[in-house]
């Protein structure tokens, strides 16, 4: 059967045509849809959402050392906060297929930085398989299973925001029963990595990349495209084909299914088929830096490093000037990113502009009180951070002598990712941060997925509820204040009050976000 899918929606298919028992998944545009798909698609797989990516990758992880097919999902920046057990991962493989699906985010439409996901599974030493579009989503994700099983390796599967979200045809098939079960057996010198049986698998990674590399080439979804009147050859991947196969219809095209490890073999017969060479790829020079090594000759680059490819920016290798403006659109009214009309968020930061406190940041909804009209917000590196650098600022204020006061402004479920830590280490550094946790009950800027502080799990079970406040007392805060933005009058006081305080003070800032009934109608708070 023939059906539109999205990339997201295709890697949640081929989960229910692989067997796969256990997904999990933290939140984070353009990755969010592949668990929320697979709850729909896959309703009899274990699917959760985890409080972090490290939790999750570990969670599938231990479920494929188990002996059940896993699958865990992420955006390219929750591989950061995963990397510490992809790497060893690496080292003890698995013992039924573990697949990592991670999608890359150029241009920055729903993230702080474009990282080339391609570079940690180099890294790592770990496949990866890239498609180009929905049906080959599907088709890589249901390899990725066998590739893991193959050669006892967790396999990355990288999407971007343009395969992720767009729809194309895709033939599907019916699920299958899940594969594999509780088949672990006792094994310390493939699991457990104490330096001396790290060593020797260190040397088994080695030896698994090198057959790897045989595979790659001889990898029959690694394709030529041949154009006999053409000398021009160029070498792409992933989303990028399509725009190179549009913009250089009448080139020989070599496109890539499996990025890492590369098809060394292949590219040189290629390259030996052409007179002119190039490698066009978006972000990172990834493929290029690795065919130079290989020391064949490339045509220069002349693509930016930033953003994503398109058929206008490739026209430079036309000798054309890439158009610096877009085409004139309809005159519209403007409508720049700002909180929901009615948010509790507004009403804290309305307080806090009027304090003049410096507010050290998160990533979440509320990120929007940096714009327009609220401008309180001053930085803003990744999750978690907003309770460490207002540490970082205090601690200089102390030796200082002098320094504007700061709050460190977060969600609830970007508190529990992994801003808890940040506050433990406050307290046992007796270092004086006020922290404002900004609860709506729910993970909203993602699309309001459900979070330990909600209450109910990613299948709508109702769970036990995290209580946040006896969870902050229990790092050690004494200081602990709670009210409701909609009702408290005083809040401005009681914030300047709380910045005063010669000691770690957290504020819990509570009430449901404006769509929690209308999510939630049967919701658990």
């Amino acid at each position: 059967m023939n059906i539109l899918l999205s990339g997201d929606e295709a890697v949640a298919q081929a989960v229910a045509e692989a067997g796969v028992g256990i997904a999990t998944a933290y939140p984070g545009t353009p990755s969010t849809e592949v668990l929320e798909n697979i709850l729909i698609r896959a309703p009899k797989t274990d699917a959760t959402w985890c409080v972090n990516e490290k939790n999750a990758f570990e969670v599938a992880y231990g479920a494929a050392v188990a002996g059940m097919r896993s699958i865990t999902a992420m955006k390219h920046v929750g591989l950061n906060v995963a990397a510490d057990p992809l790497m060893t991962s690496a080292y003890t493989g698995i013992n039924a297929g573990f697949v990592i699906a991670v999608a890359d985010d150029p241009g920055m439409y729903s993230s702080q930085n474009e990282q080339d996901t391609r570079r940690y599974a180099f890294f790592a030493k770990m496949p990866m398989l890239e498609p180009s579009n929905s049906q080959e989503a599907l088709d890589f994700t249901k390899l990725a299973f066998e590739l893991s099983e193959r050669f006892d390796i967790p396999v990355i599967l990288r999407l971007t925001t343009r395969v992720a979200h767009t729809k194309t045809a895709v033939t599907v098939n019916p699920s299958v029963p899940f594969s594999g079960g509780f088949t672990f057996k006792k094994n310390p010198q493939k699991y457990v990595m104490i330096p001396a049986y790290a060593l020797n698998r260190h040397y088994q990674l080695e030896a698994t990349n090198e057959k790897l590399g045989v595979y790659s080439d001889a990898l029959k979804l690694n394709r030529i495209e041949r154009n006999k009147k053409s000398t021009m050859g160029i070498i792409t991947a992933g989303v990028d084909y399509e725009y190179v196969r549009e913009a250089f219809p009448e080139a020989n095209i070599l496109k890539i299914a499996m990025v890492n490890p590369l098809p060394k073999k292949l590219i040189t017969k290629f390259a030996a088929s052409v007179k002119k060479l190039y490698v066009m790829e978006s972000l990172e020079p990834f493929i290029e830096e690795q065919v130079r090594a290989m020391g064949i000759k490339l045509e220069p680059r002349l693509h930016s490093l930033v953003g994503e490819l398109n058929v206008d920016i490739l026209s430079v290798y036309k000798g054309k000037k890439a158009a610096t403006k877009k085409a004139a659109a309809p005159a519209l009214p403007g409508r720049p990113p700002m909180l929901c009309k009615g948010c509790s968020h507004r009403e804290v930061f309305d307080a806090i502009k009027n304090i003049g406190a410096l507010v050290t940041g998160d990533i979440g909804c509320y990120t929007l009180g940096a714009l327009p009209p609220f401008n309180t917000m001053d930085t803003c590196l990744c999750m978690g951070a907003s309770v460490t650098m207002a540490s970082g600022f205090n601690r200089v204020k102390k030796l200082a002598g002098s320094g504007e006061p700061v709050v460190a402004v977060l969600g609830d479920s970007t508190f529990i990712h992994t801003g808890i830590p940040g506050l433990i280490d406050a307290v046992y550094n007796k270092t004086n941060i006020t922290v404002v946790i900004l609860d709506n009950y729910v993970t909203a800027m993602t699309g309001h997925q459900p979070n330990p502080a909600t209450g109910l799990t990613a299948k709508g079970e109702v769970t036990e509820r995290l209580d946040l406040e006896a969870l902050v007392r229990g790092c050690g805060v004494k200081r602990v204040v709670k009210f409701n933005p909609y009702k408290e009058k005083n809040m401005e006081a009681i914030i300047k009050q709380e910045i005063d305080a010669n000691e770690v003070s957290v504020i819990l800032a509570e009430a449901p976000c404006i769509f929690y009934k209308k999510r939630f109608p049967e919701g658990v708070r």
